[in-house]
């Protein structure tokens, strides 16, 4: 079996890191006998900064003709921010519709964690972010004194919707920004995060912010409990965003599959990135079930540690082995997430940010290794 797999190595740290995660699925491609392809595409700060542009038409049709695309970072200070998130990876997701986002938070043997008394056993649950609606839409902006008009306009997969503002202030300035949900966008969310329960412990936790935001998130519940009538034996319950950042502290272990709006699981994976002992461990994926999914971990670029050879490498060979799982090599995924709790456990290679002094390329060469021994 060959697979053919973009590669987005990206800002700062993106190059160093992806070429370790490479490493590693490779010798899990070895040892399971099968090949992957790379297919490398420059996107990022270099590119903009060259040309002008943040990614084509051309490029985004070329990428949906894969499954899978394996990326670094994306993010420069040359580039004034959020130019290249909105432009580059917004871009991609919308586009390629990948309605997930998918966060597993899971404490590895050999990892502190900042919770006391909490062990492996205690952190071992899955966020599920709607990915594509919310606050993240991208309609927003200004306005000063007097009367105004703004148009915005929403292309999805799903629908398009028009949106016309009229404004009248006697502000001086303000801002303003539009979330919206569709009862569609949540179906599908939800209905992956059930199913997805249904494999693991039965049990979906929503998150959201019904009780103030009702309009936007009462929708949410509405479609939430509607889906969970098909689901008997998943067991499910309803969680304010400022109370389950307090529950995932306080008790992690009741959480089995949690499911929430974009910008609310945009909060909360951050925090569970470091119950499960820092962003260096924290893989994602932004998945359609149906198309082009794209792997990566959930840290950013960090240009100032850019060609150092010292960042931590496994949250990016951990979103590769969640690359493989979605390619149906479940075996490979499984043996690189072996490899990774077996290095942190025997805690003789590890970077700087888990207490150690090794390189970037050396942690992602002795996990290699270690993926011929698990």
């Amino acid at each position: 079996m060959n697979y053919k797999v973009p590669v987005i190595a990206g800002d700062g740290i993106g190059p160093e890191i992806i070429a370790e995660g490479k490493k590693v699925l490779e010798a899990a491609a070895d040892k399971y006998n099968f090949a992957i392809e790379w297919r490398g595409y420059s996107l990022g700060a270099e590119h903009y900064l060259k040309t002008g542009e943040l990614v084509s038409e051309e490029t985004l049709k070329d990428l949906s003709h894969y499954r899978a695309i394996y990326l670094g970072a994306i993010g420069d200070p040359r580039v004034a921010p959020g130019i290249l998130e909105k432009g580059v990876l917004l871009a991609m997701r919308f586009y390629l519709d990948q309605y997930v986002n998918l966060r597993p938070v899971k404490l590895l043997e050999g990892v502190w964690t900042p919770l006391k008394d909490k062990t492996s056993k205690d952190i071992d649950f899955v966020v599920v972010r709607e990915n594509t609606e919310d606050f993240y839409i991208g309609m927003g902006g200004r306005a000063r004194r007097g009367e105004s008009h703004a148009d915005f306009e929403i292309k999805r997969n799903l629908y398009n919707i028009k949106f016309g503002l009229d404004i009248d202030s006697d502000s001086e300035e303000i801002g303003y920004q539009i979330g919206e949900v569709s009862r569609e966008g949540c179906q599908r969310v939800i209905k992956y995060a059930f199913d997805l329960a249904s494999k693991r412990r039965h049990t979906v936790s929503s998150v959201d912010k019904a009780n103030v935001l009702s309009d936007i998130y009462g929708l949410w519940r509405e479609v939430f409990l509607d889906v969970a009538r098909g689901y008997p034996t998943v067991k499910h319950d309803f969680n304010f965003v400022d109370a389950i950042t307090m529950w995932f502290v306080k008790n992690p272990e009741w959480f089995d599959v949690v499911v929430a709006p974009n910008m609310f699981g945009d909060i909360i994976t951050d925090l569970g990135a470091m119950i499960q002992g820092g962003l260096g461990l924290a893989p994602g994926a932004n998945l359609n079930p149906e198309g082009t999914s794209m792997f990566e971990p959930i840290h950013g670029s960090a240009p100032k540690y850019k060609g150092q050879n010292k960042v931590n490498p496994v949250a990016t060979i951990w979103a590769g082995a969640l690359l493989l799982e979605h390619l149906g090599q479940a075996e490979a995924a499984k043996d690189i997430v072996s490899a990774i709790e077996r290095n942190l456990f025997e805690g003789r290679i590890k970077t700087y940010d888990l207490g150690g002094s090794s390189t970037t390329s050396e942690v992602g060469s002795e996990i290699a290794r270690l993926v011929g021994l698990v």
